[in-house]
């Protein structure tokens, strides 16, 4: 065969190939372009809210579909559960909750959604009285019940950890905002709010509590009724001297926050000789010593507040007739009569009763 025939045989045998490559690329072309044109309503969605997606244990599509829909809508919820499906993810293992923010795209949701990786839930406890109520307010951020909360919260064996009794369990929910998931349990919860509480009670808090004479339940215990005796900052390590100053003379320490919590009513301006009789183990008009536990949560803050005060001598207060919410104090009884007596003609002047 001679050199042109060999030539003209290549270019015989190229053509088809080329045409192959040629119909090859047309095709993916036209996939690559169909795909675009298919994927593109979704890339260019986006979500028009922020929303908080709760997935709980076992949920299947028909539910997921009803929780996106009440978030998303219809239409962004086909595309998010297009790409779910697409990708095979098993609902069902994906419990937690999760935070979607506003402008996220179905694509941003499905991964959130599919990758387990929850949204931290914060939980802010400031001014609980109760258990109850702490279990109540902690309970709508999380997936477990108020009930299931408090039984925890009274496990004597799960207290004991801590240094408290039950009556004393309200001492370990000190006044801070901690992160936790919507799938912890109940113990968990609690172990985790029970780390600051270690954390405040460091060896050195715990020594100066015993120079007090008291534990670090007992101190929680003051805090409490300081707290609800005054507002202002700089009265509660006072405050709180002059209860200890009362508890280590033998003295009933008559804190009108008690006979409130005795008779569970905080809302009480003038405490009348009718209440200070109110038999309660709480009512420190009637018993010696500290009630049984705190009647409320507190705070760091007040606790290193009356850790810290100077040595004073005062064992009595009453609130000034200016109604500040600052307090006379007094290290004797007279000096004290003439301070209630300046208040009570202030409330008899205003008609408080």
């Amino acid at each position: 065969m001679d050199n042109s025939s060999k030539k003209e045989t290549i270019r015989h045998d190229r053509s088809p190939r080329k045409r192959n490559n040629l119909i090859l690329m047309i095709i993916t072309t036209v996939f690559v372009i169909g795909g675009i044109i298919a994927i593109a309503p979704i890339a260019l969605s986006r979500s028009k809210e922020d929303a908080y997606i709760r997935i709980p244990k076992n949920m299947d599509y028909a539910q997921l579909t009803d929780t996106l829909e009440k978030s998303f809508g219809p239409d962004f919820t086909k595309k998010v559960l297009f790409l779910m499906k697409a990708r095979k993810v098993d609902i069902s293992r994906r419990y937690g909750a999760y935070q979607i923010k506003k402008g996220a795209s179905p694509f941003g949701v499905m991964h959130r959604l599919s990758s387990g990786a929850q949204t931290p839930v914060r939980l802010t406890i400031n001014h609980f009285r109760s258990l109850h109520n702490l279990g109540d307010g902690i309970s709508r951020k999380v997936n477990f019940t108020s009930d299931e909360f408090v039984n925890t919260a009274l496990d004597s064996t799960l207290l004991k950890k801590y240094g408290l009794t039950p009556k004393q369990a309200l001492s370990l929910f000190m006044e801070n905002t901690y992160e936790v998931y919507w799938t912890s349990t109940p113990k968990e919860v609690i172990e985790k709010i029970g780390e600051f509480y270690q954390d405040v009670w460091n060896p050195e808090n715990i020594e100066k509590a015993e120079l007090l004479g008291l534990t670090p339940a007992e101190v929680m215990t003051v805090a409490s009724i300081v707290d609800e005796e005054t507002n202002r900052k700089r009265e509660k390590g006072h405050i709180g001297q002059l209860y200890i100053n009362r508890l280590n003379k033998g003295m009933k320490l008559q804190a009108d926050p008690t006979v409130k919590y005795a008779l569970n009513n905080f809302s009480i301006k003038r405490i009348t000789n009718d209440m200070l009789q109110t038999e309660s183990p709480y009512n420190t008009y009637r018993v010696n010593g500290l009630p049984p536990g705190p009647i409320r949560t507190t705070s760091e803050a007040t606790v290193q507040a009356i850790l810290d005060a100077p040595e004073t001598d005062d064992i009595y207060m009453c609130a000034k007739d200016d109604f500040s919410g600052y307090h006379n104090f007094a290290t004797t009884y007279e000096k004290h009569i003439e301070n209630a007596m300046k208040y009570q003609n202030e409330l008899n002047r205003r008609g408080i009763k």
